[in-house]
C-alpha cells in the first residue's frame, strides 16, 4: 500500500507537472505549427534526451554547481537565453518558408536539425537542471539502494511521462494548423509568430533568479 501511495504521488505529480503550459510544451508546439509533425516530434525528443543530460547530471552531482556557483549559472543561462533569442531572429527574418509544405526542397529545417536544437535548448536551460535537483531527491528512498541510480530511474521516469504528453500536443497542432499551413498568405504571419515566442521564451529565461 505504502508502494502504490508513492507512486501514485510520483506519477501524479510528473503527469501535473507536464500538462501544465511550461517552455518546453510552447517550444514543441511552435515548432510543429512552424514546420510539421515530423520536426515537431524531433524537436521534442531532443528536449527529452536534453531533460536527460540533466538528470544524469543531478544523479551524479554536477548540477549541485549550478546551484553553488552564481557565475557558473548565470554563463549557462544566458548562454540558453541567447541561443533562444537565436533561432526567434532567424524565424523573424523568414520570409514564410518555415511553414512551406513539406514536399518543398528548401525547407528550412529537417528532423535531424530540430533534434539537435531541442537538445542544445533544454541542456542550456538551467532551470530544468533546478527542477530536477528539487523534484527527484523527495522521492529517494534510503532503503531501496543507491541514491545515484533511484534518481536515473526517477528522472527517466519523468520524461517518459513527457513522451505522451507532448507527442499528443505534437499531433493536436498539427492537426489543427494543417489548414492554416497550406495558405501561403499567413506564412509570414505565423513566422513573425513563432520568432515572438522563441525571442520571449529566451527572454525568460535571462530573467530568471536563480534561488537559494
Amino acid at each position: 500500500m505504502i508502494d502504490l501511495t508513492y507512486w501514485m504521488v510520483f506519477f501524479g505529480t510528473a503527469l501535473a507537472l507536464n500538462l501544465s503550459p511550461g517552455p518546453d510544451l510552447i517550444y514543441v508546439i511552435s515548432k510543429t505549427i512552424a514546420q510539421g509533425t515530423k520536426v515537431g516530434l524531433a524537436s521534442a525528443a531532443g528536449l527529452w534526451t536534453g531533460a536527460f543530460v540533466h538528470v544524469l547530471s543531478v544523479a551524479f552531482g554536477l548540477s549541485a554547481i549550478l546551484m553553488a556557483s552564481a557565475k557558473a549559472f548565470t554563463v549557462v543561462k544566458y548562454l540558453g537565453a541567447a541561443y533562444l533569442v537565436y533561432l526567434g531572429i532567424q524565424a523573424l527574418r523568414s520570409r514564410g518558408t518555415s511553414f512551406d509544405l513539406p514536399s518543398n526542397k528548401d525547407a528550412n529545417v529537417t528532423p535531424g536539425q530540430a533534434f539537435r536544437q531541442g537538445i542544445m535548448v533544454d541542456v542550456l536551460n538551467p532551470k530544468v537542471a533546478i527542477f530536477f535537483m528539487a523534484f527527484l531527491p523527495q522521492f529517494v528512498r534510503p532503503d531501496h539502494g543507491n541514491p545515484s541510480l533511484q534518481l536515473v530511474w526517477l528522472g527517466a521516469l519523468v520524461i517518459l511521462v513527457a513522451i505522451p504528453v507532448e507527442s499528443f500536443a505534437v499531433v493536436a497542432a498539427s492537426r489543427t494548423t494543417g489548414f492554416i499551413r497550406r495558405h501561403p498568405r499567413t506564412s509570414v504571419w505565423l513566422d513573425r509568430v513563432l520568432g515572438s515566442v522563441l525571442v520571449s521564451l529566451g527572454a525568460r529565461l535571462a530573467l530568471f533568479e536563480q534561488r537559494q
